[in-house]
């Protein structure tokens, strides 16, 4: 069994892989566009976006599922808690984890980019009213997307073998990013939504944290309402 301090390790690295490689594609897009606004981006740059971040996924859930189960999200780790199936001591050490290579992952993306992509609206991958849905709708995008990804891992990962399961997760994340992507930016990962934010304050562009509580609280939800979900409508093998 893995230790404490390999648990947070690998989800310290499995978040930064996410969020660096995909966020990256959407500051190659903006940057190819020559400082294209998000709201700007089209189809088929989502369905690249939707690729990239599920991609990485996928890579991160095969390399370290072994070692911490592959949350790589802290609404992942809230359901699964909540549904009586996390340990309640290893959660504090997942968030921080998750939260900590997050905003390393957006840290080196500056650095790697430069402070110009900063000054573009959803720099460094940040999330917003892409679609101009206000919040109620980028509640309900959230709540859905998120409740789709924690579906899919509860029935693909819970259930069965997590590294059987990387591909099948990973290309629900990009179907889900294609879909909502334009709508919300498609965050559903409070932890990827919160790193660029603050590197976009760190260096004086404005970010839209009114829209943070919506971002943080509608993927949870989402999550936790799959993981009953889940469980309500599982058939028992015996």
């Amino acid at each position: 069994m893995a230790s404490t301090m390999q648990k947070f390790l690998a989800e310290l690295i499995g978040s930064f892989i996410l969020v660096f490689f995909g966020t990256a594609s959407v500051v190659l897009v903006l940057l190819v566009n020559g400082g294209l606004d998000i709201a700007a981006i089209t189809m088929a740059d989502w369905v690249a976006i939707g690729l990239a971040f599920g991609l990485a996924l996928t890579v991160a859930i095969y390399a370290l599922a072994p070692i911490s189960g592959a949350h790589f999200n802290p609404a992942v780790t809230i359901g699964l808690w909540a549904g009586k199936k996390f340990p309640t001591s290893d959660v504090p050490v997942y968030l921080i984890a998750q939260f900590v290579g997050s905003i390393i992952a957006s840290a080196a993306l500056l650095f790697m980019a430069g402070t110009q992509i900063a000054s573009t609206t959803g720099a460094l991958g940040s999330v917003g009213d892409v679609g101009g849905i206000g919040m109620v709708g980028i509640f309900i995008a959230e709540f859905l997307g998120t409740a789709l990804l924690m579906y899919c891992i509860m029935a693909a990962a819970v259930d069965g073998k997590a590294k059987d399961a990387a591909l099948s997760i990973g290309l629900v994340l990009a179907g889900i990013i294609v879909a909502i992507g334009g709508f919300s930016g498609c965050g559903i990962n409070p932890s990827r939504v919160f790193a660029p934010m603050l590197m976009n304050t760190l260096v004086g562009t404005a970010a839209p944290w009114n829209l943070f509580p919506v971002y943080l609280i509608a993927p949870i939800l989402g999550a936790i309402v799959a993981v009953y979900l889940y469980d309500f409508l599982a058939v028992s093998e015996e």
